[in-house]
């Protein structure tokens, strides 16, 4: 497994070389593709060979794949044609993952690529992950749920896999003839690897390296700060979705396979000052928490954007109190798994002196 590994980075590194002398400076600089080389099933581990090395500020474009059709029992092309979907549209990558990466007994469903390790990360580093791009690979998605998931357990009495077709040039999905739902894919696992005494953790509960936080605020133009814990910081991600809505209540949005484009940018000493991950926008700052109990993760998510208006804004504790009460939105961004996660979007039009974003909406 990791002379394979080895032996893909090495020649994914010489072919990533080579096009890059070949193409434009406009065109992404490293593009890692989704096989079963540099992809891990249902863990996030801090104690495998990175898949790649990349510089920051390259424009990092990674294939990803989803676990929905790798985890049923029929292989892809079974699985999908139950849904319509012709055996030549089902990603050739899906069939190669599913017949030659197992999942990890009592781990999680998702497949994700990686780590990648970036140039310069040390521990106590913060990470910020730039979503330069988000784009389709298959023009349909998954939305899975059963008996004893989600928010409601004892709903349903059966498992239902609904297969939803999209309509990329509307940008919608096509939920029922009567019903379409707009798409805003982004990717709900960023993560880099836990801390080294952690060895390997579940894809399924998120926690302070990121991970599944199905944070629907991370489309294109959007940016998230993690604290790094180990060399290179080992950048994993995957469980794309085309659309969700917050909490996730069912236990999945809508599952696809996207291919997202990454800048990575290093700041030196600042993970120290982050508990749990942090985001941002064009239009707002986001403060997050993370608990098995949401009372608490509820308190988590109020005291990072307490801290976070105290450290960046220079406000005292009394203050950011109070702007937290009456300028703050406390939203659920997923309550399915296990570890759930509550977010505070911070309004950036309630300050004066804005610092410059690098995106613009």
């Amino acid at each position: 497994m990791f002379v394979n590994r080895a032996l893909a980075a090495a020649l994914l590194l010489l072919t990533t070389t080579l096009c890059h002398a070949q193409q434009s400076p406009a065109k992404p600089d490293i593009r890692i593709p989704s096989t079963p080389a540099t992809v891990v099933r249902g863990i996030i581990p801090a104690n495998v060979p990175p898949i790649l090395r990349v510089q920051q500020g390259q424009n990092v474009t990674i294939d990803t794949l989803s676990h929905q059709g790798l985890n049923t029992g029929d292989d892809p092309i079974a699985f999908f044609a139950k849904g319509g979907i012709k055996s030549d549209d089902v990603l050739k990558d899906a069939v190669d993952v599913y017949g030659r990466v197992k999942p990890t007994p009592s781990m999680g469903a998702h497949v994700l690529t990686g780590p990648i390790y970036i140039e310069g990360a040390e521990p106590g580093d913060m990470l910020e992950v730039r979503v330069i791009d988000v784009k389709f690979r298959v023009p349909y998605g998954v939305n899975a749920t059963n008996k004893g998931a989600g928010v409601l357990p004892d709903l349903l009495t059966e498992p239902v896999f609904r297969i939803i077709r999209l309509d990329l040039e509307r940008n919608v999905a096509l939920f029922t003839p009567e019903i379409e739902v707009p798409l805003a894919p982004f990717m709900g696992i960023m993560a880099v690897a836990p801390p080294a005494d952690m060895a390997t953790v579940s894809s399924r509960p998120p926690g302070a390296f990121g991970g599944n936080i199905d944070l629907k605020q991370l489309t294109r133009g959007s940016t998230l700060y993690l604290p790094v814990f180990n060399a290179g910081a080992l950048f994993f991600t995957g469980d794309a979705h085309a659309a969700q809505g917050d909490g996730e209540v069912d236990g999945t949005a809508i599952e696809t396979s996207l291919t997202p484009t990454f800048q990575f940018i290093v700041h030196k000493a600042k993970g120290r000052n982050l508990t749990w991950p942090r985001a941002e926008t064009a239009t707002h700052y986001i403060s997050m928490g993370v608990d098995r109990d949401l009372n608490v993760a509820m308190k988590a998510a109020t005291q990072e954007a307490v801290n976070f208006l105290m450290q960046e804004k220079g406000l005292n504790a009394r203050d950011a109190y109070q702007l937290a009460s009456i300028a703050v939105d406390f939203r659920v961004a997923e309550a399915v798994n296990l570890n759930q996660v509550v977010y505070g979007m911070i309004p950036k039009n309630v300050f004066k002196k804005q610092a410059p974003y690098w995106h613009k909406p």
